[in-house]
C-alpha cells in the first residue's frame, strides 16, 4: 500500500479521447496520480470537428461532485469546459463547499477545430464565479481575446492582455502563446503574484496538437499536488506538452492528439 496523489478533472468528454475528460485522465496517469472525473458536456468530437454538444443537466454535475469529494481526499482540481452559466453556477458552488487545495482552470471556450463548445452567458459567469477560485487561469490567445476585448497579436499584447484579466478578479494568469505568429518558439505568458515571466520551448512542427491546452493545465494540476511552486509547475508542464507533441502519432485525419505516454515508448 502506498499514498498516491488524487485528482479530480471537471471537464467534457472527447469520444476520440486525445482532449477534455480523456486527455486529462491520461496526463494525471502519466505522472503516477489517481484521476477522478466530473464530466460536465458529451461531446461527439474527432480530430476534424465537433458533430454535437450534449450539456449534462447542472444538477446532475452537482451530484458528480457530491460523490467525488465526499469519498476522496483530492489534492486538485482541473476545470475545463463549463458549458453553461447554470453549470458553472453548481460548480462554483461545489467548489467553494468543498474547498480543494489546489484549483486550475483551462476555460475551455473553442474545440482546437474551432467549433463552439460554450454557450453564450459564460464568459462573466467565469468571472464572477470561477476566477476568484482559480489559482491559475490557462486561457490560449483566443480565449484571452474573448475575455478581455483585446485584439492580441504580440507578446507585449499578451502582457497587456494578462494584465486585464488580472485586473477582472484572476489570481494568477497563463496566457498560452501558441497561436502567435513565431515558427520558431513557443512562448507562454506567466504572471505569479504580480510577476510577469516568459516560458518558452522550441516550437514543434507538427499538426499533432489536439487536447495540448487540456494536456497542460492538468500537468500544471499535477505539479500543484506535487507541492511544485506555481513557477515550476507551468515550466515542467510546458516541457511535458512540448515532449508530448514532438513524440505525437497519427490517430486521425485532422489534428491527432499529443502522446501522453511517450516516456513509455
Amino acid at each position: 500500500m502506498f499514498e498516491v496523489n488524487k485528482l479530480l478533472t471537471i471537464a467534457g468528454s472527447d469520444c476520440s479521447g486525445g482532449a477534455g475528460i480523456q486527455a486529462d485522465l491520461k496526463t494525471f496517469a502519466a505522472f503516477g496520480c489517481y484521476g477522478a472525473s466530473v464530466i460536465t458536456s458529451v461531446v461527439a468530437e474527432n480530430t476534424q470537428r465537433v458533430l454535437s454538444v450534449h450539456n449534462v443537466p447542472a444538477d446532475e454535475v452537482g451530484k458528480q461532485l457530491d460523490a467525488v469529494f465526499e469519498d476522496i481526499e483530492i489534492s486538485a482540481v482541473k476545470l475545463g469546459m463549463l458549458p453553461t452559466v447554470e453549470i458553472i453556477d453548481v460548480v462554483a458552488e461545489k467548489l467553494r463547499q468543498y474547498i480543494p487545495p489546489h484549483i486550475v482552470c483551462d476555460p475551455v471556450l473553442v474545440a482546437t477545430s474551432g467549433d463552439a463548445l460554450s454557450e453564450s452567458g459564460v464568459i462573466p459567469a467565469y468571472v464572477e464565479k470561477i476566477f476568484p477560485l482559480a489559482e491559475l487561469i490557462t486561457p490560449n490567445i483566443p480565449e484571452a481575446e474573448a475575455f478581455t476585448g483585446m485584439k492580441i497579436n504580440t507578446i507585449e499584447d499578451v502582457g497587456a492582455a494578462a494584465a486585464k484579466l488580472l485586473q477582472m478578479g484572476a489570481n494568477n494568469v497563463l496566457i498560452k502563446g501558441g497561436h502567435l505568429n513565431d515558427e520558431f518558439s513557443a512562448t507562454d505568458y506567466l504572471v505569479v503574484n504580480g510577476e510577469p515571466y516568459t516560458i518558452s520551448e522550441e516550437r514543434v512542427n507538427s499538426p499533432n496538437t489536439h487536447g495540448t491546452g487540456c494536456t497542460l493545465s492538468s500537468a500544471i494540476a499535477v505539479g500543484l499536488a506535487h507541492d511544485r511552486s506555481l513557477f515550476e509547475a507551468v515550466r515542467n508542464a510546458k516541457r511535458y506538452v512540448t515532449m508530448a507533441i514532438e513524440n505525437s502519432y497519427t490517430v486521425g485525419k485532422g489534428h491527432s492528439p499529443v502522446n501522453h505516454f511517450f516516456e513509455l515508448k
